[in-house]
């Protein structure tokens, strides 16, 4: 389906307006594969919304990923966008295309801006903080980095309970999500600094960060690597079952751009367990036929749960 009978389907009619929402939606498909596709699955009329949230949140996610500006530039980057963001907020307009249609996607939805809030405060995090103690610490940053993209697109994908209800699953899948993100790049991140693993998990398996340098330099890592690495996929599979109950909670029409999400990430994991957690020198990447496999069926599902 085109953009345009997209957001002639949600009500989008202010041209400028428009305009915004196709920036969002040309961001999700040049960058966001696999939430792309999920997104595909959703009803016409949801589609510029969860556009505008992850337009948002991969504008950030780049200024804070950067590898050719410094921490001063990065930060001097956020506080400018967050100063735009409250302001567009506050005043419901803005010029800047990304923003106009998250303040529109805000109001239209009724997302709570302490979501937004939340999320800033952890990119901030990620200029000055290169690894986390405990899973105790990481949690602060993946409740902000993660867990409120789930409640962030919760309104968007609607419930079949009372919202509160169908919350803790969808900020756990947010969790899941990235957790996952972090088994599958933690290649990349050693490159720009940080670790996203509990140190003292790493630990009790004989790593630390010098131990994944080599790892990376080396293009393949150890048995105790490894076996820390299995440790990690263990516990991101535990957060997928704590979010699961939420699939069934959602309004019926979201179910199958939900599930398929999920799906395709746990497939994530599997690909890093049957590399033998030898992710150091490789991407794991999900391939276009299992994509198709997974996502034929749930548009078949996605059809008839709009037309009951």
């Amino acid at each position: 389906m085109s953009a345009e009978r997209e957001l002639d389907a949600a009500g989008v009619t202010a041209p400028a307006l428009r305009d915004a929402y196709r920036r969002c939606r040309e961001l999700n498909a040049q960058h966001g594969r696999t939430y792309y596709l999920a997104t595909r699955l959703l009803s016409a009329e949801q589609r510029p919304a969860v556009h505008a949230l992850y337009g948002f949140a991969r504008w950030v996610d780049d200024v804070v990923d950067d590898l050719h500006s410094g921490p001063d530039e990065k930060s001097a980057a956020l506080l400018a966008i967050d100063g735009r963001l409250q302001a567009a907020l506050r005043d419901g307009a803005t010029d800047d295309p990304v923003l106009a249609a998250l303040v529109d996607t805000v109001h239209r939805y009724d997302i709570p801006v302490r979501h937004f809030q939340d999320f800033m405060e952890s990119m901030r995090m990620d200029l000055t903080v290169t690894d986390y103690p405990t899973f105790a610490d990481l949690e602060q940053y993946v409740h902000g980095s993660a867990a409120v993209i789930g409640l962030q697109v919760l309104p968007v994908l609607g419930t079949s309970v009372p919202r509160e209800e169908a919350e803790p699953a969808a900020a756990a899948l947010g969790v899941a999500f990235q957790l996952t993100n972090f088994i599958r790049d933690i290649g990349e991140d050693l490159d720009r600094g940080r670790v996203y693993l509990p140190a003292d998990e790493l630990a009790a398996f004989g790593v630390d960060r010098e131990r994944l340098l080599r790892a990376r330099a080396e293009g393949r890592a150890d048995q105790q690597v490894r076996a820390a690495l299995r440790d990690q996929v263990r516990r991101a599979r535990q957060v997928y079952e704590r979010a699961w109950p939420g699939i069934g909670m959602l309004a019926p029409r979201s179910r199958p751009c939900v599930l398929t999400a999920y799906r395709l990430y746990g497939r994530i994991l599997d690909l890093v367990e049957h590399a033998d957690c030898d992710v150091l020198s490789r991407r794991v990447v999900v391939s276009n036929g299992r994509r198709l496999a997974v996502a034929l069926p749930a548009l078949a599902r996605a059809v008839f749960a709009r037309a009951a």
